[in-house]
């Protein structure tokens, strides 16, 4: 394996690093990948407890990031960087701004491997949606020497990964949760989920799934919406965190039809023959 191999992960809300991909994040390190999280909003919106109780966005906000910061620990987290775009409206954000600031902290990580949310934000949801797009950007803009980052030298990742919830999967969070729907603009929105054909990569990571479990729990303010997940038994608890799949939207490194079992794929030392 190259030195210290660098995986990057770019996402909207706290929480969506324990939720999406928490598996991912906790095989990672520790196989000994150096993982950093970044995080748009901190999600000052989310209040799912009484009304009454609701401490204000800016309080929430702080809480948040605390729990993000407890979760990311858990999960072996190098570093953790939130941005300062509100929950909700990150999809009218100033993309070109939003670009720039993501690939800024791309040029500064050096990350081999970048995951966000896909096209479809899992579900439809808007700031999952804006920032696949924001994410997509960044990674061209950090890779254009033209491009001034505050004189930071431009960078090419490597492989650049949408999260790709399978219509299983997603079906085994709706008969935990119920199901995942949004109204937006007068219009309904579902999960949907990926057809396997179209996913590229599968990571497995059953044997995290208490790792995933306890940095879930750090989402305190968010637990109202979890409680159900403390009486799952163990299979199928291992149904919603053993697998996760993704869509390799580009690679420089490797192609083709095989699903992947590594984000890394192409990327590691290949022994010499006879060694």
């Amino acid at each position: 394996m190259r030195d210290e191999l660098r995986l990057m992960c770019v996402l909207a809300h706290p929480d969506d690093e324990s939720l999406g991909i928490g598996g991912t994040l906790a095989k990672y390190a520790d196989e000994g990948v150096t993982t950093y999280v970044v995080t748009a909003t901190r999600g000052e919106h989310g209040w799912f407890g009484d009304p009454q109780a609701y401490p204000g966005p800016e309080r929430l906000g702080q809480i948040r990031e605390a729990e993000l910061r407890a979760a990311a620990r858990v999960l072996g987290v190098r570093h953790v960087d939130v941005l300062d775009y509100i929950d909700g409206e990150l999809d009218q954000a100033d993309p070109a701004e939003v670009s720039t600031t993501i690939a800024w902290h791309i040029r500064r990580v050096r990350p081999d491997v970048v995951i966000t949310f896909g096209p479809d934000g899992s579900y439809g949801h808007p700031d999952h949606i804006a920032i696949s797009q924001f994410t997509t950007a960044a990674v061209v803009r950090a890779a254009d020497s033209g491009d001034d980052q505050d004189q930071a030298p431009a960078y090419h990742v490597a492989k650049l990964y949408y999260m790709a919830p399978t219509k299983h999967l997603l079906a085994t969070y709706q008969a935990v949760f119920g199901d995942l729907v949004m109204r937006i603009d007068g219009v309904q929105r579902c999960a949907a989920g990926w057809q396997d054909w179209a996913v590229t990569t599968h990571i497995r990571t059953a044997d995290y799934w208490r790792t995933v479990w306890a940095a879930v729990t750090c989402h305190r303010t968010q637990m109202p919406n979890y409680q159900a997940l403390e009486r799952l038994p163990d299979e199928m608890q291992i149904g919603l965190w053993g697998l996760q799949t993704y869509y390799r939207a580009f690679s420089l490194v490797n192609g083709g039809r095989s699903v992947e079992d590594d984000l890394f794929a192409g990327m590691r030392e290949v022994p010499a023959e006879g060694i």
